[in-house]
Order: C-alpha cells, then sequence, then structure tokens
C-alpha cells in the first residue's frame, strides 16, 4: 500500500481508526491522509466555527503523528453532506485503503455509522476498513470469508496482493446453507437422516473450499467450514471469536447459488456486530 486516507469525525471512536491507520502507515511506508467533512447544509456561521476548530484539530493531529510516531500526513476539511465527502474524498485516484471508525451501535444519527458508512462501501471503489478492535500492534490472525464465488476469489487475491495484512495468521472460511433443513418437510426428518445430509453438504464445502482456495491462489491458508446454523454473519462473528481473529475479511458482493456476501445483508451485518476490526473488499476496482 502506498496511499491511505483516514475519514476521521474527531470522536473517541475515530482514535481506533486513527492508530490503526498510523501502524498501517508506518507497517507499509505509505503516505497517510486525514479527512474530516462537516455538513455545510446549516447556517454559515456555524460551518465557518466548525471549519476553523477542524484545520486546528487537524493540524495538531498532524504534528503529534510526525513528532510522536515519525508519521507525516496530509490533512483535508470537506464541506459537504457527510457520504458524499466521503465519496469525493475517496474518489479518483483512489486511495489503496479508506479507514473509518466504528459506529455507535445505539445510535442512529451518526456521521458514520450505518447509513454514511455503509452507503459509502458500497460506492466506494477501493477497500475500506472499519477498524472496531483495539489498534495495539499488527494483526495477529485474519479471518477471511468467502461465497466461493469468482468475485470473492478475486477479492482476496487482490487483499492478499497488496499485503493488507502483513505476516498475519489466516484462515478462509465458507459457511455453507443446507437448503433442506428450511423446508417444512425437515420436521419429519429423521436424527440421523438429518445427521447424514448435513455430513454429505460438510464434505462438498471442503471440497468446494479447497478448490477455491486452489482456483483463487489464496496461498497458505487455513481452511474452515461452518454450517449456517444461525445466519452467515453469525457463523462469521463466532467463528472470528473461536479463532481469536483480530481481523475479518469480506467482499462487496458475490455470484451464485449460495451467494449471500451482500453488503446489506452478511457484510453489513458483519460490520454492525464485529468487535474486531472489519476489511471490505470490494468485487470490481474501478
Amino acid at each position: 500500500m502506498q496511499r491511505i486516507m483516514l475519514a476521521t469525525d474527531f470522536s473517541e471512536r475515530s482514535d481506533r481508526a486513527l492508530r490503526r491507520s498510523v501502524i498501517l502507515a508506518r507497517q507499509h511506508g505509505a503516505a497517510l491522509e486525514i479527512v474530516h467533512v462537516i455538513d455545510d447544509d446549516r447556517p454559515r456561521r456555524i460551518v465557518d466555527h466548525e471549519v476553523s476548530d477542524a484545520r486546528h484539530l487537524l493540524g495538531e493531529m498532524a504534528r503529534t503523528l510526525k513528532d510522536m510516531d515519525g508519521v507525516a500526513c496530509t490533512t483535508e476539511v470537506l464541506l459537504d453532506d457527510p457520504f458524499a465527502g466521503i465519496l469525493k474524498a475517496a474518489g479518483t485516484p483512489c486511495p489503496d485503503l479508506l479507514v473509518i471508525g466504528p459506529h455507535r451501535r445505539q445510535v442512529l444519527r451518526d456521521a458514520f455509522v450505518g447509513t454514511t458508512a455503509e452507503r459509502a462501501i458500497r460506492a466506494v471503489h477501493c477497500p475500506i476498513m472499519m477498524a472496531n478492535g483495539p489498534p495495539v500492534g499488527p494483526w495477529r490472525h485474519v479471518l477471511m470469508t468467502t461465497d466461493l464465488s469468482e468475485q470473492a476469489g478475486n477479492a482476496l487475491t487482490r487483499f492478499l496482493a497488496a499485503g493488507i495484512a502483513g505476516d498475519a495468521m489466516r484462515s478462509i472460511l465458507h459457511v455453507f446453507d443446507a437448503p433442506a433443513l428450511r423446508l417444512a418437510m425437515s420436521a419429519s426428518m429423521s436424527k440421523e437422516g438429518r445427521h447424514d445430509y448435513l455430513e454429505g453438504l460438510s464434505r462438498e464445502a471442503w471440497q468446494d473450499l479447497a478448490q477455491f482456495i486452489a482456483r483463487a491462489g489464496v496461498g497458505h491458508a487455513e481452511a474452515v467450514v461452518r454450517h449456517e446454523e444461525t445466519t452467515a454473519a453469525r457463523e462469521i462473528l463466532k467463528t472470528a471469536e473461536v479463532l481469536n481473529a483480530d481481523l475479518i475479511v469480506v467482499s462487496t458482493q458475490g455470484k451464485g447459488a449460495a451467494a449471500r456476501m451482500v453488503l446489506g445483508s452478511v457484510a453489513q451485518q458483519v460490520l454492525r456486530d464485529a468487535q474486531c476490526d472489519v476489511l471490505v473488499m470490494p468485487t470490481v476496482i474501478v
């Protein structure tokens, strides 16, 4: 990575994103850009006051990063709708990574929650990382997820090629569906029949995942297969907890019979509920 962009709202939540950005910038020798978007759809005197404060805070931040962390950065204040401002900041040329802070889990009116962050992830054509976990150092264990689609394979290949996770341990998870268990007739299925059915699907899932790993050139990674007993997102989060993963990698979309890795469903729920960092890789780079 050569260029990392951080979108900050100066909250304590954004501090995690700042520290993670600094760790990554030092790790990769990348340039760091910090942007703050001010909603300009308000009285001018209020906007002007916030612009002055924001420039002062960004200036102090830049000096601290240079003196304390040895990281030089550029800063910018944008006047726009928060969503539109992020899109403009991360427009052409796209940064190699856009970092944002975690959302407030119980406050809906937040410039970096739900609507804005998730809309930005849909629209921005670069990887976006939401910093949820404590940024104590480089990631130790990365959990990559896949729906086995070609798009997901391309996204993971780009993730690995960018070296974003450094030397962290890698696991790759595929959550498989058991459609017969959702049907009305599943109630009449015997315990043995249910077991045999799941065993057969599990064997197929392991084989499919092994072929995907070879096809996508994922390289050395621990393969993990789980049945979608609850939801795909919950299975991803449970796996991350079991493996003590500090980064989850999801893609924005996929296609095929098992494709539910679509932002608005799986990836969105992972973003909202994860306790660790989440990296969303776009399936198409523009």
